[in-house]
């Protein structure tokens, strides 16, 4: 019955009539609200959107916005129940705002605990759309938390039967193996990747593959070649593979090499931060953490002020881990281990 439930929400999309006058003034209140939420002002965020209801704008990106600041704040069972009511502003032809809110909407279900909900989203995405290869991975990974590997599989081989280049895909396939118990599983489709010569992988995609394997000496003669013109992604690559490898310095190097000479990058900084981590260099290693969390906008903002926290720790700097950590935990309240070390450092 529930996943009946959710393809219904799904399928609200065909049946829902449009609001009355959305849209009818612009979206600038809107808009003000998503780039509120992309600089984490999420409590901004909501007093845009009740503003832009006010305002007689286009409630269901009105009802998405408020939907996706709840996620960032966590509290998804008020995303959930706005991203729901976003639906049922849908016209009677579905199109692509409707699922790019019912790929929100399973992630919200899915923070929520609501497995089965979640997937049944995934099952009405696919029924409706049997090419969405990201919805098919997606419900592959729920399957393989709830158990289901046979299931898992079947819907992982359709993802990567739509689209056998998605060299992405393959590695996220992976991950998700690693995560649930099935390594070997996810080990094989990198295997496969490998060993099919009519792929034509790329040095940085062979390097990635070999890396996810395990076989950092592949890993690093493939990467080394991509080095002076790759992006943060294969440079932070090659950094794990170094330090994989035992050797800190040259990996910090890598980084180093990269942040003089490109543009800088988050990501990047919190991997020579963790680097300096592991060879004691606890200074460094905040240095390059708060040069991170300085880049507006990042990917990497909670990892960023989840380790400056770790470095004050090292410093012996209890009473800025506090502050930090009071910071971190208003926008991460459900980080169960930053809760832990909260307490410890109550103790300091």
């Amino acid at each position: 019955m529930k996943r009946a439930r959710i393809a219904g929400v799904l399928c609200a999309c065909f049946i829902a009539a449009a609001a009355a006058g959305c849209g009818s003034a612009g979206s600038e209140k809107t808009m003000e609200g998503m780039q509120l939420i992309q600089q984490m002002d999420y409590e901004g965020a909501h007093a845009s959107f009740e503003a832009a209801a006010a305002n007689g704008e286009d409630m269901q990106m009105i009802c998405r916005g408020q939907g996706i600041a709840y996620m960032g704040q966590t509290d998804y069972a008020n995303a959930v129940e706005n991203l729901e009511m976003a639906l049922t502003y849908s016209g009677p032809v579905p199109e692509d705002l409707d699922y790019d809110i019912n790929y929100y909407l399973a992630s919200a279900y899915y923070r929520n605990g609501q497995l089965s909900e979640a997937l049944g989203v995934y099952e009405a995405i696919t029924a409706l759309r049997p090419q969405e290869k990201t919805a098919w991975y997606l419900k592959g990974t729920i399957e393989l938390e709830q158990g289901a590997t046979e299931a898992a599989k079947a819907d992982f081989d359709k993802a990567i039967e739509i689209d056998r280049t998605d060299f992405d895909q393959y590695v996220d396939i992976y991950r998700s193996c690693s995560k649930y118990g099935q390594e070997t599983m996810g080990k094989e489709y990198l295997e496969a990747v490998l060993a099919d010569e009519s792929l034509r992988l790329s040095d940085y995609d062979k390097g990635r593959m070999y890396f996810y394997l395990g076989d950092y000496e592949q890993a690093r003669l493939s990467l080394e070649s991509t080095k002076d013109s790759s992006g943060a992604e294969a440079t932070s690559l090659l950094g794990q593979t170094y330090e994989n490898l035992g050797d800190y310095n040259y990996a910090a190097s890598v980084y180093s090499t990269y942040l003089e000479t490109r543009q800088p990058d988050a990501s990047i900084y919190n991997q020579l931060g963790i680097c300096k981590l592991k060879v004691g260099d606890y200074t460094a290693a905040l240095d390059a953490f708060q040069a991170g969390l300085a880049i507006d906008g990042n990917t990497v903002m909670q990892s960023l002020q989840f380790n400056e926290i770790v470095a004050y720790e090292y410093l012996g700097q209890f009473e800025n881990a506090k502050i930090a950590m009071r910071q971190y935990l208003a926008l991460y309240p459900d980080d169960q281990k930053a809760q832990q070390e909260y307490v410890f450092l109550q103790t300091r």
